[in-house]
């Protein structure tokens, strides 16, 4: 009989000898099970969901609370896992939202009340009937406040019932809090009241929900509120699932559903187990831009004059892409970096991140010599042809881009090499890893495009912090073939195609499944081979998957749990990342998928060095999306610049947590000025120049357009103590260096620009006819943000078949591990545009692994 053992994700080891329903725990003995408990919140109840599995806390979730979006997130995040992680609810309240934190554990102790625990201070939920709550038939509008603003229903009563709702207008992210809608409509039809448990992974949709349909009530006449706010739908364990499949993936971001589509491909039936209530992880809601350099649209030294070229994809011509201003200038010093070894001695007193010249003279890691050798080469030749151009007059951004593998290798290289914050250690990308993704990631694009996928194909963008422009802007997903997107942005381009190949396409289709709302709880070993995952559906239903030929681990980072932020960090100085810090990601990026393979004894490697996203919205760290190409960072005290705008994200971030004020908790507060008629890049929700609707509106705290002379109002209503003059003068005198070619003379220089804040003609060379320039009336686009957790630099160890390690750095058998919740890749920073392509890439390389494996 083999022996088995369980690797518990957040609940600790249990062996197969401990076949126990019950456990003594503080005294307390509880049995398995989900049971709810409420206790009082800052603003109302607070509910939770506590999941136990051997006895022991296996999960805890908020599915109900009225608690202040902007103060409650951070207790809500990191308490559960604590006291997960503890296995008691005697956890640590989280500064700034005491209350909050004691009413999760208050209900958390009450919860386990049910499963022969002590009540504490809060209220065991027992089995209630739903009162019968009475109403003026008719439709009526409710709001409640969500993730991004508003959300308003229409929701129609009949004498005594819910008949029907329907959403007449939110801006919550699509695929990540509209899915919420319809199951939660559902549950409200059937309990006739707003008692009904919270979606995962979209809590502030959730509530928004709850408090639209009590809005409603109450304006229906609602006999019974207190009642109604507690009917709801009390979802009952199924019988256990137990299935096999050749591979399992935990996790249905853009690693874990890229490994899915592969693995299919590849002739495997594949499970996918998912978490949260749709496909699409984090890849879903982030830029979605990925660095990918396109031979056809850059400078070729076998024909260094031509001005089109051919993508051997769709056998079609596009005009080559222009460079940026500034950019040779970078080139210029990569030419003269230092061959020498590197030497990172005495690095407090030169090294500041982000400044390449006196980096480039220390010299350069042995792994990456050749390749910038390689780097050096085509540089010359590309410089031999763009610089007696130049010297002739012609604007740099009329001469055709220089971009090739070798830069994208040596540019994520040296944007990822740091310090920790004592200067004893550094940290920087292994060679192998960054190669492999990067040459690999240029299949990516035919790839995703053969199952559907759009992207733009004559343009090299660049985004916050990618450090040149090489990225490719997607579009959405044909599914027909006609050439019009069916579905658009991220879910159309990254998703659609995937789960189209997974669930329909694929010779394993009809054998393959997504489990969504489903949470991974362990891993299962047998004889040190990882064979399967047990996992547990929202209602409790207990899951069993086992997997013939390899588990695949997609789960992506750790940047929602500010508290495993702040217990690695050896990056950011003492104060920088705080408790009230807010994150880009979704609440389901806690690092429970590193943890779970730490049970297994995978190895973790750069877990010290997380990366802050320089432009979040203040209000709730969402990502606002943008480039710095075309804009500038005003500090808001004195009105000046103070960061090159095209640096890496953690020389911004930095650059703005040193220069601007604390709003509401959130620290770096800054201002983006920028002109109005340029495009924001990415799915910004405020759309663009063409549609002024909401381009142009006020939105408190996050974006204004106004004209110069209607600075000083604007600072005075925002109580800034900002002198408009001087920010006047600051953007003149930034436009005209741009102009005349003097931008590296500014007191903080810019590279990479490809845009003025104020209007001015072209000459035909390209150059700007300095005395049409203008600010007087040109609308400018104003934007408040500020950094916050964006992505972990840190996780499982991988090689590059994406085989997890041990602490020994031997292969575990059926392991493998793709995406975020890897580390080793990019170093201590990570480029802008650089995860998209990582992720896929890696998720296809661990399928392919798995069939050479097996």
């Amino acid at each position: 009989m083999k022996k088995t053992k369980l690797i518990k994700a957040v609940a600790g080891f249990i062996s197969t000898a401990m076949l126990l329903t019950m456990v003594s725990c503080g005294g307390a003995k509880y049995n398995d099970g989900t049971y709810k408990g409420t206790a009082a919140g800052r603003n109302g109840d607070v509910v939770v969901s506590v999941t136990v599995n051997g006895g022991k806390i296996a999960s805890v979730d908020v599915v109900q609370h009225e608690e202040t979006p902007g103060l409650c997130e951070g207790a809500i995040a990191e308490v559960p896992a604590a006291i997960v992680k503890k296995n008691s609810t005697k956890v640590d309240a989280v500064s700034g939202a005491t209350i909050t934190s004691k009413a999760i554990m208050a209900a958390a102790e009450a919860a386990l009340a049910n499963a022969g625990g002590n009540a504490g201070s809060g209220k065991a939920e027992k089995p209630r009937k739903n009162a019968k709550v009475t109403y003026n038939a008719g439709t009526y509008e409710g709001t409640g406040i969500g993730m991004n603003g508003p959300v308003t229903l229409e929701v129609t009563f009949s004498k005594d019932a819910i008949t029907d709702i329907k959403v007449k207008s939110s801006k919550e992210t699509a695929h990540v809090g509209d899915p919420v809608f319809p199951i939660m409509f559902k549950d409200a039809i059937e309990a006739n009241g707003s008692g009904i448990d919270a979606v995962s992974g979209a809590t502030f949709t959730s509530l928004a929900v709850k408090n639209a349909l009590t809005d409603a009530a109450k304006k229906a006449g609602a006999t019974k509120i207190e009642d109604f706010k507690k009917n709801k739908v009390t979802h009952v364990a199924q019988k256990p699932i137990d299935e096999t499949y050749d591979v399992v993936i935990v996790g249905a971001g853009g690693a874990g559903m890229s490994a899915a589509a592969q693995a299919a491909q590849n002739g495997d039936t594949v499970l996918v187990i998912e978490k949260n209530v749709e496909i699409g992880g984090n890849t879903v809601c982030s830029g979605g831009q990925y660095q990918s350099v396109m031979p056809y649209l850059v400078w070729d030294p076998a024909n260094p004059d031509a001005t089109t070229g051919v993508y051997p994809y769709d056998g079609k011509t596009y005009n080559k892409v222009m460079s940026a201003n500034g950019n040779i200038t970078i080139l210029k010093e990569i030419l003269n970096w230092s061959e020498k070894p590197f030497d990172g001695s005495n690095a407090k007193d030169w090294f500041v991140a982000g400044d390449i010249v006196d980096l480039s003279k220390h010299g350069v890691h042995a792994e990456y010599l050749d390749c910038l050798k390689e780097l050096k080469k085509e540089i010359k030749a590309y410089l031999d042809w763009a610089q007696p151009k130049l010297d002739r007059g012609i604007n740099e951004s009329n001469i055709t881009l220089f971009s090739t593998i070798n830069l994208h290798i040596f540019q994520t290289y040296y944007g990822g090499l740091r310090p920790n914050a004592t200067y004893t250690d550094w940290m920087y990308g292994d060679y192998d890893l960054v190669k492999q993704f990067i040459e690999d990631g240029q299949d990516l694009k035919p790839w995703l495009e053969a199952q559907g996928a759009m992207f733009v194909e004559d343009q090299q963008p660049t985004l916050i912090g990618a450090l040149w422009h090489r990225e490719n802007q997607f579009i959405g997903f044909d599914g027909d073939g006609d050439g019009k997107a069916e579905a658009g942005g991220q879910w159309g381009t990254y998703f659609l195609p995937p789960r189209k190949t997974l669930l329909e396409t694929s010779a394993t289709a009809k054998d393959n499944k997504i489990m969504l709302r489903t949470d991974a709880k362990e891993l299962i070993v047998e004889n040190g081979r990882v064979t399967g995952v047990k996992a547990v559906m929202f209602d409790g239903t207990q899951v069993t998957a086992h997997a013939k030929k390899g588990v695949i681990i997609a789960t992506g980072g750790y940047a929602a749990n500010v508290s495993k932020v702040l217990e690695t960090n050896d990056y950011w100085q003492q104060g920088y990342i705080t408790k009230k810090t807010q994150t880009t990601n979704r609440s389901s990026l806690d690092g429970s998928g590193i943890e779970m393979a730490e049970k297994a004894n995978a190895a973790t490697t750069g877990m010290s060095f997380t990366q802050l996203m320089p432009i979040s919205w203040i209000d709730n760290g969402q990502l606002a999306f943008g480039g710095g190409n075309y804009a500038i960072y005003i500090n808001p005290t004195t009105g000046k610049r103070f960061v090159n705008e095209t640096s890496e994200r953690d020389v911004l971030s930095l650059a703005e947590l040193n220069n601007g004020i604390e709003k509401n908790g959130s620290k770096g507060v800054f201002i983006e000025i920028a002109n109005s008629n340029q495009a924001i890049p990415g799915p910004y929700p405020y759309g663009t120049p063409k549609t002024p609707e909401t381009w142009e509106a006020d939105v408190e705290w996050r974006q204004y357009t106004r004209t110069v002379d209607q600075f000083a109002d604007l600072f005075a209503k925002l109580g800034l103590s900002l002198d408009a003059e001087t920010v006047i003068k600051e953007i003149k005198e930034y436009d005209m260096a741009l102009m005349t070619g003097k931008e590296m003379s500014l007191a903080v220089p810019k590279t990479g620009w490809t845009a003025l804040i104020g209007n001015a003609d072209k000459k035909a060379d390209g150059s700007f006819d300095v005395n049409s320039y203008t600010l007087d009336g040109v609308k400018l686009k104003i934007r408040i943000m500020a950094p916050s957790t964006h992505h972990t630099m840190g996780g499982i160890a991988v090689d590059t078949k994406r085989h997890v390690l041990d602490n020994s750095g031997h292969v575990i058998p059926g392991l493998y591990a793709a995406g975020e919740v890897t580390g080793g890749i990019h170093g201590g920073n990570r480029l802008g545009g650089n995860a998209i392509v990582e992720i896929f890439v890696s998720g296809r390389t661990a399928a392919n692994s798995i069939k050479q494996d097996n």
